[in-house]
């Protein structure tokens, strides 16, 4: 007989135990993107191929290596996404959202890379994405910024995590820079290693993102970027720094900051973690003012970031979650044949009647006593009780459950009125 069946690696289950976490962030997502104004757009999770070489780059790791591309019956290239962005640029193209229009776009959703799997980082991975189209000036950098820092406020992570700060420039002053930067390794080449080496002439400003220790020294006196920008691109970063200091938001400027997509230009931030191991970076984003041209658009200022979801819920401390929230107001205890149908009858009752009460019946029989330790299993605050008697008297027992309070009992038409007032000091 065969085996069972395993998830695929790297593709994890996410149990009831831990989607109350979830849904708390979620929640918390979209309401706070909801505050500032920004729009849900939902994209396939499948797109072509060429969506991804032509955005993220060729010589990527992710496009050589972690992509799960495959053929589908009619020849052609397929690819599960392994990013959001360019997604949603295609999607804002083909939809005719870009023309003399600004967009405030957000997604959340799976994405697919081929890693090795480790904490943190897995091959089916959750993504929260705002995109922000048709806006080039500091102030939307900052607004993206100073919402990420609400999000820390909200979670109570604002002790955990640190913004980083750098400016990739204009393309012009990237190519400029890049020579330097080619010419500088060239010189040390014997200390570079052998991802690097690759690197060095297809994404050299990658090498400056190297996690190898051995390399530390070599990579902290090569040329900086910020002191290879042109004006313009400096003015925009120290009007941002500005902005940011006067909100009273905290940064490191990173000159080894770059970001791992090549469509990126300008502002990249990332707000990194001392709490996760490896995988300290919590939400990274930046400018990529040229990517819906690259893509077949009118060229659109745009500016993004995203941020991981099972890294932000491992960050979480369990006492953050309200869990009540999540968890049934009630449970309807019923005993004996008279009780069975004549709680189900109440139960939806209940639910029409009381907006936002949440009802777990009983379900499977069993005596009154084990009936009740389903109920504090639950998590419901009360029990309500329907047995034979309380059927034949038109009436329901109500017991707390998670204070030390004396079981009452009330008739079948006292009971939605007082479950409304139960609901509403509870919201």
């Amino acid at each position: 007989m065969s085996g069972n069946i395993q998830a695929v690696r790297g593709m994890n289950d996410i149990l009831p135990e831990q989607t109350p976490t979830w849904q708390f962030v979620e929640q918390t997502l979209r309401n706070l993107l909801a505050a500032y104004g920004y729009s849900e757009v939902r994209m396939p999770i499948v797109e072509k191929t060429e969506l991804f070489k032509r955005s993220i780059g060729e010589v990527t790791d992710i496009v050589e290596k972690e992509m799960y591309t495959f053929e589908d019956r009619n020849g052609d290239s397929l690819t599960l996404r392994p990013e959001g962005t360019a997604g949603c640029v295609r999607a804002a193209i083909e939809n005719g959202l870009l023309y003399n229009q600004t967009q405030k776009l957000w997604y959340l959703g799976p994405m697919f890379r081929h890693e090795r799997p480790q904490k943190g980082r897995y091959r089916q991975f959750h993504q929260l994405g705002v995109e922000v189209f048709g806006l080039e000036g500091p102030d939307v950098d900052a607004e993206l910024i100073l919402m990420s820092a609400r999000l820390w406020r909200l979670l109570g992570l604002e002790d955990s995590v640190t913004l980083q700060l750098n400016s990739l420039g204009s393309s012009y002053a990237r190519a400029m820079y890049r020579e330097k930067l080619v010419h500088y390794f060239e010189q040390h080449i014997g200390q570079l290693d052998e991802d690097s080496r690759r690197r060095l002439l297809s994404n050299p400003l990658r090498i400056l993102d190297s996690k190898n220790p051995d390399m530390a020294a070599l990579i902290a006196a090569a040329p900086k970027l910020t002191e290879h920008l042109d004006a313009e691109s400096k003015a925009h970063f120290d009007a941002l720094c500005a902005q940011l200091e006067a909100a009273g938001v905290r940064y490191q400027i990173n000159p080894c900051l770059v970001r791992g997509l090549d469509y990126y230009g300008r502002t990249v931030f990332e707000w990194v973690t001392d709490k996760l191991g490896a995988q300290g970076t919590v939400c990274a984003g930046g400018r990529f003012d040229g990517l819906v041209e690259q893509l077949g658009g009118k060229a659109t200022p745009a500016i993004g970031f995203a941020i991981g979801l099972e890294r932000l819920t491992a960050l979480l401390d369990e006492d953050v979650v309200p869990l009540e929230q999540f968890r049934p107001h009630i449970y309807l205890v019923r005993v004996g044949d008279a009780a069975q149908q004549h709680a189900l009858l109440l139960a939806e009752r209940l639910r029409d009647e009381v907006p936002g009460l949440r009802v777990q019946l009983n379900h499977g029989g069993g005596s009154f006593k084990n009936q009740l330790k389903r109920a504090d299993k639950s998590g419901a605050a009360l029990a309500l009780v329907m047995g034979e008697e309380e059927v034949a008297n038109g009436t329901v027992g109500i017991k707390p459950l998670r204070e030390q309070s004396e079981q009452q009992t009330l008739a079948l038409d006292q009971i939605v009125p007082f479950l409304r007032d139960y609901v509403a000091g509870r919201k």
